[in-house]
């Protein structure tokens, strides 16, 4: 069960917690977050967008957040505060805490006898642990999940069913890696060699920082060498491939579907949108933004954001547009030296 089921704050109990401004019945109980649209009685909504507006009128939530230019939009009991899309968070976190583990292995689990399981970590069903892996305190392992020999867990991760990590990789304190997710396979380290590949071994390991959180089915190569880094609070949406020693800085946010070349260092706090795609080698200054779909091929040195998202249009019109785009050099050179035919005509009239 989730806090929502079984217990209930008043709007004061709330601020007391988190800030902000009660205004109306501060007596007023809520047990669960809900949107305008859907709030029952005993719901606390937000309003975190004035398009919704129209919605806060018609609600039948119990009280409801809004920020500062909102106060007086609704007779409703309300916590004024900054930021009500962060003030919501914050309180569904509060209804709908993790799941705590609950201690002991299960019998289908394979647990090495050289690996360190703390005593109130969970094992789940068909779980396997590896040799001389450490499973810290609280941590959850969850059902079919693969933890490699010399695997190290800190306290409070949580792998949900199916999470691959490999040997000697190393996640931090309260990691949440999703379902499907593989950590520490090999990179794509190959080289040409009288006519065929030669693989080239990945020593290298994958070092995750605490609080980061992993979505489904993305993966993280190890390094080739040194090891691949994700550094603290970094949260990474579903079906990301990092490739190996890539350095991701400290609560980045990347979204889905994003693909990260070798060797390549993204700064801290910078947002990647889903979609892009980011060459090898590069280095993303701190506090960039990129666009969806946007693909990086050379290094950013500064901050802002960043787009390269070509318009869609009908096929006749992008295969016209399409077929001038690979003629653009020519154009520009020809423009060029009609500029400079004119600067020549003009002098010549002087």
């Amino acid at each position: 069960m989730n806090g929502s089921e079984h217990r209930s704050y008043t709007l004061h109990e709330i601020a007391e917690r988190f800030g902000g401004e009660v205004l109306g019945d501060g007596t007023t109980r809520v047990a669960r977050i809900a949107t305008l649209q859907n709030a029952g009685p005993a719901a606390l909504a937000f309003l975190a967008n004035p398009r919704y507006l129209q919605q806060l009128g018609a609600t039948s939530a119990a009280a409801v957040l809004v920020g500062g230019a909102m106060r007086d939009a609704t007779t409703l009991p309300r916590i004024v505060c900054e930021d009500p899309y962060v003030y919501f968070a914050r309180v569904s976190r509060l209804f709908n805490p993790p799941p705590s583990a609950v201690a002991g292995m299960h019998p289908s689990a394979v647990v090495d006898p050289t690996a360190s399981i703390a005593p109130d970590a969970e094992i789940g069903p068909q779980a396997v642990v590896g040799r001389a892996a450490v499973v810290g305190a609280g941590v959850i392992v969850g059902p079919g999940c693969v933890v490699g020999a010399g695997v190290v867990l800190g306290a409070g991760v949580r792998l949900h069913a199916r999470v691959t990590i490999y040997e000697s990789c190393v996640l931090g304190e309260r990691a949440i890696v999703h379902s499907g997710a593989v950590i520490g396979a090999d990179g794509f380290g190959i080289a040409m060699a009288e006519g065929q590949w030669l693989k080239i071994p990945q020593i290298g390991r994958v070092v995750i920082g605490p609080d980061v959180e992993i979505g489904a089915n993305t993966t993280i190569d190890r390094g080739a060498i040194d090891d691949t880094i994700v550094e603290e609070g970094v949260k990474l949406d579903n079906q990301i491939q990092i490739a190996h020693n890539v350095h991701v800085g400290a609560h980045t946010a990347i979204a889905a579907c994003t693909g990260i070349a070798g060797s390549t260092k993204i700064g801290r706090y910078c947002r990647i949108g889903g979609g892009s795609g980011i060459a090898g080698h590069l280095t993303i200054a701190d506090g960039v933004e990129i666009s969806g779909h946007t693909a990086i091929t050379k290094s950013i040195d500064k901050p802002g954001v960043y787009s390269g998202l070509y318009p869609f249009d009908t096929n006749r019109a992008w295969r016209r547009n399409a077929a001038y785009l690979r003629h653009l050099g020519d154009l520009a050179e020809r423009l060029r030296e009609l500029e400079k035919q004119v600067a020549a005509l003009e002098r010549s009239k002087s």
